[in-house]
């Protein structure tokens, strides 16, 4: 069946919006069509990404300007037809036909479609030019299908659907200003020409029992009138690399190798900036305490407001390398290779491959990981994903890494990078483990294999992998400096109130450094030295009393039995329960609670990497041994320790037995598993 016909120049819908302020366009497309790089070819940074209102779907809104119009674009999620499979499909779906309430019917769609493939995205436009709004069709990676030999007459081509048809290349900027001339048609069509209305064109002369059917009858017909292919296709690259990537076992080695020189890069480039970050808020926390006197007041900014927000913002740098390179080899289509080598290992476990896709979104964030878990259509193989999900290394538990891995090895990048991507096997382990005994014994069943289209090899384009970091980063600081700035302002109020008297030892050695610089009256040096010593012992008692005294101290005293065993002290118990918040909050909180343990009414602030090494226990040993390093970082790898998680997944299951179960059993497995870790490790002279 063929689309209905328009004129786009005198379309009613695009006439009527000339009394409004900003004209909506909606971008469609199927996954792999290059939909992000058109968008970030638009707009820049000029986006914000929230979700549609009432929905748990991301969308992406990007503002532009063109014919002297404010245009806003919005990013819908993949779409291949209006036939909605998915929950982010029918979010899509309801937008372009003005059925999702409180979001408006955009005045236009651009759909792009691949110029390689053109077929998988002709169902979807002629459903749209069914519809009365206008259709612009983006055919992208018009170069990729002249290297291939395919050769597209876009005119006619454009006639046959009715509605224009721009070849373009998003990741180089080639044909975007004719995209942005076609558009200019739409918002201003008072001040273009008129475009002549295309010949009707007759139906399909198939049986059209089926629509699925008769609309790819359609399109195959299209594509032989306007499209010139190779009559034999050569064999491409693709074919040789792909014999290597999707191999069991070859596929299997090359997907570690490249996370390894990811998580190489990681902390071998990231080096120097984070050495700049946690000297700036050393110096930024050094002039606040020379030039603010001494109270609760300067230790509030210099404690809790600059030594909690740096203890965050210095892993940064970490972060956004990570983000960068996996929007690197998304773009590049290695990541579709990953999901097809991991689906025969899933299989075997009893998950679906489908559900490789929310299990790889949590290593973004577990939340949105939940989510997308309605891609798996079995309820059962969708509960089992929504519980091993959070064992996924999400990017909170990063800073814990890259905290614990530089306490373990601060100048070998490479036994570093082994052992942060030993964290990420463990939780991916630990994952399937579960997944696993869950299928064989409270949700029993068998999975469907994996359908998956693996997008061709392309150039990843760096401006598309330059937004995306910069729109990641952003929400870290944006975190930074609201949820974690008011954790650990609340944490310094917990750690410093009620206040305590100095304890009776350290007024001994306060009088005992008077007398002792009385009877030198500061001549002999070596008497005045012994002095000083005392003082600072008499400050860091004093100091290790008032925290011990305050709320936090109370709490972390309460549960230090528990956490005894897994060589926790009581400060690294308050890190814990305060994590509950967000994973990552433990930094901060340990910078502070061990800042103002040891360094109160310091002139002469330290790093957190400082704080940490110096921090001891009662008995004058220090805290963060080889043996407890690696005890939390196995803690922090299997933890829940995540209550938005908890919520999300409440409101996915509509029953809070299963969060109350998904937190139970990541606590036991967590204690267990860092218990062994430790023992473990003291039995190795790690202690």
């Amino acid at each position: 069946m063929a689309p209905n016909t328009q004129d786009l120049s005198l379309h009613p819908a695009a006439n009527a919006k000339r009394a409004r302020e900003t004209f909506t366009i909606a971008l469609a497309g199927s996954p792999n069509t290059g939909k992000t790089s058109l968008f970030n070819a638009l707009t820049g940074l000029r986006a914000q990404t929230a979700n549609f209102p009432g929905t748990t779907v991301e969308r992406r809104v990007g503002r532009l300007r063109i014919a002297d119009t404010d245009v806003s674009l919005v990013d819908l999620p993949g779409l291949y037809s209006l036939y909605a499979a998915t929950a982010e499909e029918r979010v899509a779906c309801d937008m372009i036909l003005g059925k999702r309430e409180g979001v408006p019917q955009p005045d236009a769609v651009v759909v792009i479609a691949d110029a390689d493939n053109i077929q998988r995205s002709l169902f979807l436009v002629s459903q749209l030019t069914e519809h009365a709004i206008p259709v612009v069709v983006a055919l992208n990676m018009i170069d990729v299908a002249e290297r291939h030999g395919i050769r597209v007459d876009h005119e006619a081509l454009g006639e046959e659907l009715g509605c224009p048809v721009v070849p373009l290349v998003a990741r180089t900027g080639r044909g975007v200003d004719d995209l942005k001339d076609e558009l200019a048609r739409l918002v201003r069509p008072d001040l273009a020409e008129p475009r002549p209305a295309p010949p009707p064109r007759t139906t399909c002369d198939t049986c059209g029992a089926c629509p699925f059917q008769s609309r790819y009858s359609w399109s195959d017909g299209v594509v032989a009138r306007c499209v010139t292919s190779p009559r034999v296709a050569p064999e491409r690259k693709t074919a040789r690399i792909d014999k290597a990537l999707t191999h069991p076992v070859i596929g299997l080695a090359a997907f570690l190798s490249v996370m390894f020189g990811v998580f190489y890069l990681i902390f071998a480039v990231a080096t120097v900036p984070m050495d700049l970050i946690d000297a700036l808020f050393t110096g930024i926390g050094g002039w606040v305490a020379a030039h603010v006197p001494a109270g609760d007041f300067q230790s509030l900014l210099v404690d809790g407001i600059v030594g909690g927000v740096g203890g965050i913002l210095v892993f940064l740098p970490q972060i956004t390398i990570l983000f960068f390179f996996l929007a690197l080899l998304e773009d590049s289509g290695y990541l579709a290779r990953a999901a097809f080598v991991m689906d025969r290992l899933m299989r075997r476990i009893g998950l679906p491959g489908t559900a490789f896709v929310p299990l790889l979104a949590a290593h973004a964030c577990a939340i949105p990981a939940i989510m997308a878990s309605r891609v798996v259509r079995n309820p059962r193989d969708r509960l089992v994903t929504i519980l091993v999900a959070p064992l996924m290394t999400c990017s909170a538990r990063i800073p814990v890494y890259a905290m614990v891995t530089a306490l373990l090895f601060p100048d070998n990048p490479g036994r570093a990078a082994t052992v942060f991507m030993g964290a990420y096997a463990l939780g991916i382990t630990a994952a399937l483990v579960m997944a696993w005994v869950f299928k064989k014994t409270i949700l029993p069943g068998e999975s469907k294999p994996l359908v998956l289209e693996l997008p061709g090899y392309r150039l990843p384009s760096l401006k598309t992998a330059l937004i995306y970091t910069y729109d990641r980063a952003l929400v870290f600081v944006q975190q930074a400096g609201t949820i974690i700035l008011l954790i650990s302002v609340l944490l310094w109020g917990l750690a410093t109130y009620p206040k305590s008297d100095e304890p009776a030892a350290a007024l001994a050695m306060r009088a005992q450094a008077e007398q002792m610089m009385a009877a030198s009256a500061g001549v002999n040096a070596g008497t005045a030295g012994e002095a000083s010593a005392l003082l600072a012992e008499a400050d860091h008692l004093t100091s290790r009393n008032a925290l011990a005294q305050s709320f936090a101290g109370r709490i972390g005293h309460f549960i230090e039995p528990a956490v005894a065993p897994l060589g926790f002290d009581w400060q690294i118990g308050i890190g814990i329960v305060s994590s509950f918040a967000a994973r990552e909050v433990i930094v901060s909180t340990l910078s502070i609670v061990y800042g103002l343990g040891e360094d109160a009414g310091g002139d002469n602030p330290t790093g957190l990497y400082d704080t940490l090494r110096l921090a001891r226990r009662a008995d004058g040993t220090p805290v963060f041994t080889i043996a407890t390093s690696i005890s939390l970082l196995v803690f922090y790898v299997l933890a829940m320790q995540c209550l938005p998680t908890q919520a999300v997944t409440k409101r996915e299951t509509n029953s809070w037995k299963w969060p109350i179960f998904q937190l139970a059993y990541m606590t036991v497995l967590a204690y267990g598993a860092s218990f062994a870790a430790y023992r473990i490790a003291i039995f190795f002279g790690g202690g």
